[in-house]
């Protein structure tokens, strides 16, 4: 199926020579394209996307949060994945959180390491200074940004979250109303906590003056990071983990990330014939959703923070997923837990899969590619709307609330604890074909993305649809029992069907941010050419050179 059989894109697909960038927000996109210009590479070129979007989307992500990253490096033809994702302090006893105590306010955090990863990556293969990878997002946060209507529907959202502590005055005005579209935003405090990285490193956010302000911060709101816990924040590289689909090397985080479910999704569509698989077919659809309803039970059963103790081998082979599509019937809709571990589920809910069977998050999503084909792609998050809503003072920088992905119920893989790391959706993905780049794409969207992600890859690989088409695409997802969430630009006659198979269908709007933001990039190798495309869900935007 070719690309110009669907309808045309959203909005032209970016296309460019030297280089490509696409992120949530026009301004942070530019940011990556103004330091290629400078003469940086990918790896400079991530940073000054990822800080810029600390100040066009602060609500979503930035120094106080967490994040995975891909990092391919052309020359050497070499991926990596690199883990930033932070941990529970070492005070953190579950059996003293709350589920309000985990979700916002001073118990919330856990370590922030976004600065770590993005530093790993420019000091360790980037070409330019500090200065230069940080001077738009100084700039943006000095001078101020435009509030768009995207902006003031999530300040406004966010506002009781964000009245709770002094810190809200960062964003809100004095009667705790958010500022309108078409304002001006000035943030002089995270102006100057980017002067003072860009001018000393990291070293000055976990054990300088800035650490000083978040263990201040902790202490006087009886908060649980400790200097001990800035100390032992870094970024960890490793592989990433993999599946081949139809010809394709598709690479993704490793756990403790749960990327694995929609590496596992793929592999359960594989096992169709191709004459199966068809554009918003009602069989197809459900055979989607009724796959992801399975992955995401063997997720919540088989998930471990130790990668090792992951059962990856079997969970993602050819003869699992054949066992695991056996179980899926085109006149019987299944019910599921939800999204995460529930010791009430009900005993008619799925089970995981039989292992034996085997033989043998708010959340943002950018990419960068640069003219020697080196490509980043990483997927951070400050958890919720301003994550725990709490700026330590005299920053600017609010703390995520990763803690609020841990569970409190015994018997959870998951369960809170010292220094443990949650698990979590985020999953950027990179794929391959014959050794060569071919696609970057990711979405934020909580556990959602585990579920959109392959969406859109099939999209993109069984459709053949442009980078730009394939983010436009309208997504689904399941949501609990037999509930699922679907975009209202789907066909009434698919929706009609599903709900004559029995499942539970609720429409979102035709361009609902509750699937997610994606960004993606395509390289044509043959041409040397990059398309971007980039998510009109929200305020997202691709530029190339």
């Amino acid at each position: 199926m070719n690309y110009l059989n669907f309808n045309p894109s959203s909005r032209p697909t970016a296309m460019g020579s030297k280089g490509m960038a696409t992120s949530a927000h026009p301004l942070a996109s530019l940011a990556g394209i103004n330091v290629l210009n400078k003469g940086g590479n990918a790896f400079d070129a991530i940073v000054g996307i990822a800080s810029t979007l600390n100040v066009v989307e602060p609500f979503m992500s930035g120094m106080g949060g967490v994040g995975f990253g891909l990092v391919y490096q052309a020359m050497k033809k070499k991926l990596k994945f690199l883990d930033f994702s932070g941990f529970a302090p070492e005070l953190a006893d579950p059996g003293k959180f709350t589920e309000e105590s985990k979700n916002i306010g001073s118990w919330a955090p856990v370590v922030p390491c976004n600065l770590a990863g993005w530093l790993t990556i420019q000091e360790e293969l980037g070409v330019l200074d500090r200065e230069q990878v940080f001077e738009d997002a100084i700039n943006h946060a000095q001078n101020g940004i435009p509030v768009t209507y995207f902006h003031h529907t999530m300040f406004s959202n966010s506002a009781p979250r964000l009245s709770k502590f002094p810190s809200g005055s960062i964003i809100l005005d004095s009667k705790g109303k958010a500022p309108l579209p078409g304002s001006r935003l000035q943030m002089p405090e995270l102006a100057e906590s980017f002067r003072q990285v860009a001018s000393g490193g990291r070293d000055v956010f976990y054990k300088g003056a800035i650490a000083e302000k978040i263990i201040n911060s902790m202490k006087k709101y009886g908060g649980l990071i400790t200097q001990d816990d800035l100390d032992k924040a870094k970024a960890e590289w490793s592989d990433p983990i993999s599946v081949n689909y139809k010809g394709y090397d598709i690479f993704t985080s490793p756990p403790h990330s749960s990327g694995f479910q929609a590496l596992e999704t793929l592999k359960l569509i594989e096992t169709l014939d191709s004459s199966d698989i068809k554009f918003q077919d009602p069989e197809f659809i459900h055979f989607i959703i009724e796959s992801t309803k399975l992955t995401a039970t063997d997720r919540i059963a088989y998930w471990n923070a130790d990668r090792d103790k992951t059962p990856l081998k079997e969970l993602l082979s050819n003869s699992y997923a054949k066992s695991q599509a056996a179980r899926i019937s085109g006149d019987h809709v299944s019910a599921v837990q939800g999204e995460i571990f529930n010791p009430d589920a009900s005993k008619d809910f799925l089970t995981p899969g039989d292992l034996d069977a085997y033989d043998g998050g708010m959340t943002t999503h950018f990419a960068v590619a640069d003219r020697d084909g080196n490509v980043v792609t990483i997927t951070q998050t400050l958890g919720g709307g301003f994550g725990s809503a709490l700026a330590p003072e005299g920053t600017g920088i609010f703390l995520n609330n990763m803690g609020n992905w841990f569970a409190l119920e015994k018997g959870s893989s998951n369960l809170m604890g010292p220094l443990k790391r949650q698990d979590n959706p985020m999953c950027p993905m990179q794929i391959f074909k014959d050794g060569e780049f071919q696609f970057s794409i990711g979405t934020p969207g909580s556990w959602g993305i585990l579920q959109t992600t392959p969406q859109m890859i099939v999209n993109l690989l069984d459709f053949n649809m442009n980078i730009q088409q394939a983010i436009d695409s309208p997504r689904l997802k399941t949501v609990g029992g037999k509930k699922v969430e679907m975009e209202a630009r789907f066909p009434y006659s698919l929706v009609n069907a599903l709900d004559i198979k029995g499942h539970e269908i609720s429409l979102l709007p035709d361009w609902s941010p509750g699937v997610g933001g994606a960004q993606g990039i395509y390289l044509n190798q043959s041409e040397g050419i990059y398309q971007g495309g980039s998510d009109p869900r929200r305020d997202g935007f691709a530029i190339g050179i």
